[in-house]
């Protein structure tokens, strides 16, 4: 994220608009995501593409502070009602909606009314974390999986009514047959590289697994994934709900995410001479993911809800631990085939939900990992059974207020985010535990089933 060149950004944004009319766009959406993990989004019509590519949509920096419900909280850095930001579209993510015939979306980047970029701009935050990465040699390439459930449209709070039959099973698949074909398809004319789509095991549950690419990529992908699931259900009398408990006694969703380090083209993760063919960075890059768990739940698992999720032999991932294809471990190493493995083999980090803003936990775990690196450290010794049945298993934190103080101790993570975010992320989520965390789990459930 440079300055601006508002010259060039208007004969860009120009040129953008040109080739959208002729596709026949009207409207642009430009989104950018909150520090609760709300998309947000302003949105201008094409003939004045250019002149938000050169000078930006206004929009509050209040927006920092807000909550998933919507209520706006003070906080260190708060500023209430006074001040602007600008909201500057990405031209070079810009694409057509196929689900919304005249609209286009664009990610935002937020910058001040004098053209410095905003300290709380999350995807600012995750293309830092990439240069950094570029700086010392490196590249990630990243992935969100997405899980959400689906219910009839009249009949919102039933899983059931919209899908039935065995978890993993074909006659879930089939009874939704159009529907998941409709999503493949207008995902793939939006540029997202599907790999694989499948019911899961809560009722009326259904998981895409994307293509890995550059971790803001991979951020931006997860934002218009799930938007695009949302309108797809919406035109096929759907309702889909991407929240990581969708009532109390259910399997939750989650939001797991992939990632590999890569030296040029060579795949880190693969053909080294530590433990499963890790090389020493590769490793090093896993133990400071791995140790940093209790602070970057703070960061992808974000609301009181999250916690609900976050229970043993649920696959979810609740002990520190880390394994070769465990999936009771939060760090999952994934090491592909035998033939492939040089390009499939990455971590895993099975702990985090979609409540989170997916360009915080990019940058997260890049600076997590880094700091890793950079203290040439090393993983513990792998599990390869459930962590749940070992005694002495270290449990990661059980609620979002341990999350945050864990958060908070963690000097590597707060100071790579910038005393500003970091203290605003810490505000608005004990603000959310003054909110919601005294709601028993049924209500929190309610409140929370379709914020995100």
């Amino acid at each position: 994220m440079s300055r601006l060149d508002r010259a060039e950004l208007a004969q860009q944004g120009a040129l953008r608009a040109d080739g959208l009319r002729a596709a026949g766009v009207e409207l642009v959406a430009l989104t950018f995501v909150d520090n609760s993990g709300i998309v947000r989004v302003k949105a201008v019509p094409v003939d004045r593409l250019w002149s938000a590519a050169a000078w930006g949509v206004g929009a509050s920096n209040s927006f920092d502070f807000f909550l998933a419900t919507d209520d706006i909280v003070g906080g260190a850095h708060s500023r209430g009602p006074v001040g602007d930001l600008r909201l500057h579209p990405d031209l070079d993510a810009l694409v057509p909606l196929a689900a919304q015939p005249g609209w286009a979306w664009a990610p935002a980047w937020r910058y001040d009314q004098e053209g410095e970029p905003h300290p709380q701009d999350a995807r600012a935050l995750a293309a830092a974390a990439t240069a950094r990465l570029a700086e010392l040699g490196y590249n990630a390439r990243t992935a969100f999986e997405i899980e959400w459930v689906i219910t009839a449209a009249d009949a919102p709070d039933d899983p059931r009514s919209a899908t039935a039959g065995p978890a993993y099973g074909f006659a879930r698949l089939s009874s939704q047959a159009g529907y998941l074909r409709a999503l493949v398809s207008t995902l793939a004319a939006q540029g997202v590289a599907v790999e694989q789509i499948h019911p899961e095991y809560a009722a009326g549950q259904f998981e895409v697994s994307v293509a890995a690419g550059d971790p803001v990529r991979a951020a931006d992908v997860a934002v218009l994934a799930r938007e695009t699931i949302r309108t797809v259900s919406e035109q096929h009398g759907l309702r889909a709900s991407f929240t990581p408990k969708f009532a109390p006694d259910d399997v939750g969703n989650g939001g797991h995410v992939h990632l590999s380090l890569w030296d040029g083209d060579r795949n880190l993760c693969a053909g080294g001479d530590r433990r499963f063919g890790l090389t020493e960075t590769a490793e090093a890059f896993g133990a400071g993911i791995l140790s940093r768990l209790p602070a970057l739940l703070a960061i992808g698992a974000p609301s009181v809800l999250s916690y609900l999720r976050l229970e043993p032999h649920h696959w979810a991932g609740v002990f520190r631990v880390w394994g070769l294809e465990n999936r009771e471990a939060p760090l999952r190493l994934v090491q592909g085939p035998a033939g492939q493995r040089e390009r499939a083999a990455n971590f895993e980090v099975k702990c985090f939900d979609l409540t989170a803003n997916p360009y915080l936990v990019v940058a997260a775990l890049i600076f997590a990992g880094l700091a890793g690196v950079q203290a040439r450290a090393s993983l513990p010794e792998p599990v390869d059974v459930d962590p749940g049945t070992l005694p002495g298993a270290e449990r990661l934190p059980t609620s979002l207020a341990d999350a945050v103080t864990a958060f908070e101790a963690d000097a590597a993570l707060t100071t790579a985010f910038g005393p500003e975010l970091a203290a605003t992320l810490v505000d608005v989520r004990r603000a959310e535990l003054d909110r919601l965390g005294a709601l028993p789990p049924d209500e929190l459930c309610a409140v929370m089933r379709y914020l995100h």
